[in-house]
This record gives C-alpha cells, structure tokens and sequence, in this order.
C-alpha cells in the first residue's frame, strides 16, 4: 500500500502543477474575441505552441499514465476517491503559486475533501478485517442478502 500512496502523491503534485501551468497558459493567450470557429481555431492554435499550456499537458499526461497504474493495482473504489486530493494540492498551488484569493469556504471544502479521503484510506485498513469477519463471509450454501 506504501508504494501505492507514494505513486499516488508524486502523481497528485503532477497534476496540480499541470494545472497551474495549464491556467498559466490560457491566460497567456486569451480568450478568443468573439465565439467563432475561425477565432476559436486561432486560440486553440496559440495554445498549441504555448509553452505553459504544452507543459501542463505534458504533466496532465503523465498524471494520467500514473492514475491508469494506480488502477491497475488496487481497487478504484479506494483510488479514484483519494484522487480528490488533487484538489488540495491544487488549491494550494494556485493561492501560493499563481496568487489566487482562496475564499474560506473554498478552504471549508477542501477541508471535507481530506476528511472524506480519510475515510477512504481508513476503510482500506478495515477492509482485511471485514472480509475476515463471520458476518462478511455467508455460512456454506447460503448467499449474502
């Protein structure tokens, strides 16, 4: 499980930094003056060559190729929950890095964030003693209701 979380943090940081370069960039070309196809396809153009934008791709990547990873080990009824940790780091990346104002009830939420992971990681602990319970486990012939 160690190695599990370990992947899991590394790739969390990924993504939050993705992200914060990802907004870095879109602010860096713009928003398209009018909704256009010919505007638009001009944004899309610049994001394309756009330093920030490219590397925050690059990291939403790799963020990625780690989440199908993490999947692949453990159940994602436990991976895709702690994933919401991302939304931590990447509240703090943007108060600290790009300067944004955090409203304490964005902080209020973030905060139930953290405790609902919690719980997720406390009932992978609990799971071993659950499955091994007389309770979990149905007497010979019969089914669980």
């Amino acid at each position: 499980m160690t190695k599990v979380l370990i992947v899991l943090l590394l790739a969390l940081v990924l993504e939050a930094v993705g992200v914060v370069f990802l907004s870095r960039g879109l602010k860096q070309i713009g928003e398209p003056e009018k909704v256009s196809v010919v505007q638009v396809w001009r944004a899309v153009c610049r994001g394309a060559v756009n330093p920030s934008i490219l590397l925050g791709v690059a990291l939403e990547t790799i963020f990625f190729g780690a989440l199908l990873y993490l999947l692949s080990q453990r159940d994602v009824s436990l991976i895709w929950p702690l994933t919401a940790l991302g939304f931590v780091l990447t509240a703090l990346a943007a108060r600290f890095i790009l300067n944004e104002e955090i409203h304490w009830t964005r902080w209020l939420g973030v905060v139930l964030i953290v405790i609902g992971a919690a719980l997720v990681s406390y009932s992978e602990k609990m799971k071993p003693k659950l499955l091994g319970s007389p309770e979990a486990a149905p007497a010979a012939g019969q089914r669980n209701p």
